[in-house]
């Protein structure tokens, strides 16, 4: 029986076999990684230095960066230092700060999305009310409250996580330390408690997402009621870049999560853990920014 207190370290499952396959990954990774630094630092300058950027869709796009920033650098350098020095260990420590970052990251980024969804609502459905209900106080506590809420659920998820006795040995099944994997090695019945925690974020996750569905049903309800063509245009090259990005880490992320064992394989597992943990930050600046006219004309001028 393997306890808590006697495991200093996890091992980590290893991208590949053959050292070709781990300087490959390596590769791959570090240019996800540059791109994703690229494409969400220049977004965050080019919204801070901007002037007429500065309106609450390009605030939260630039919260939304930051934790894009934060998600990618908690479990991708990691994974390359792994690669590049045939490792597969990660410090006790180093896995619960890992657990509690991305979570942190992960959590802010759907209350972002969410409320960015809220911005598109209350601009096409309501544009009379957009200067009171969008105010420049009400997006700071709108943006404080998330950043304060996702910290308070990685705290509750990785504290409940890291207090349950593990019997089960140190290896996890993911190329980076998350929940479902830890809990793999929990003894038998002591994780009840952890279970009961995460369905709670779950429900409420699941509220946020029906909001967000009729957010949207009512946004081309009355996009489809504006007479001119050109106008449809502009509101759907607003609300498109943000549901593709909502879509992405929705449906990637909740399949992992919620998927039934049956279905579990590792190369499954690892397939969705890079599709919504290292392939979201390196792809929401390409979204936003193509579909974005006045941001990409002022990410070209940096």
């Amino acid at each position: 029986m393997t306890n808590i207190s006697s495991i200093s370290h996890f091992l980590l499952l290893p991208l590949a076999n053959t050292r070709q396959l781990q300087l490959l990954h390596f590769c791959l990774f570090l240019g996800i990684s540059l791109a994703a630094l690229l494409g969400n630092g220049l977004i965050i300058s080019a919204v801070a230095c901007s002037h007429h950027l500065h309106t609450p869709m390009f605030f939260f796009l630039l919260n939304l960066a930051l934790t894009d920033l934060g998600s990618i650098c908690t479990t991708v350098p990691k994974a390359m230092h792994n690669s590049l020095w045939d490792t597969r260990n990660i410090s006790y420590a180093g896995c619960a700060a890992q657990i509690f970052f991305f979570l942190f990251f992960m959590s802010t980024e759907f209350y972002l999305l969410t409320i960015m969804c809220y911005d598109r609502y209350v601009s096409i459905c309501k544009p009379l009310h957009y200067g009171t209900l969008l105010g420049s106080r009400a997006c700071a506590h709108m943006a404080a409250a998330a950043w304060a809420s996702g910290f308070l659920t990685a705290l509750l998820l990785t504290a409940n996580t890291f207090s349950l006795p593990l019997c089960q040995g140190n290896a996890l099944g993911q190329f980076f330390c998350e929940i479902p994997q830890i809990l793999k090695l929990a003894c038998s019945k002591s994780y009840i408690r952890e279970l009961g925690l995460i369905a709670v974020s779950a429900s409420l996750s699941l509220c946020f997402f029906v909001f967000i569905v009729f957010s949207y049903v009512q946004i081309f309800r009355a996009v489809l009621g504006i007479p001119t063509e050109q106008r449809q245009h502009k509101a759907f090259s607003t609300c498109l870049p943000h549901m593709a990005v909502v879509s992405l880490f929705i449906s990637t992320s909740f399949f992992a999560y919620l998927k039934p064992p049956s279905m579990s394989s590792p190369s499954l597992d690892l397939a969705l853990s890079v599709l919504y943990s290292v392939v979201p930050p390196a792809l929401n600046p390409l979204i936003y920014s193509l579909r974005n006219q006045d941001l990409l004309f002022n990410i070209i001028q940096k």
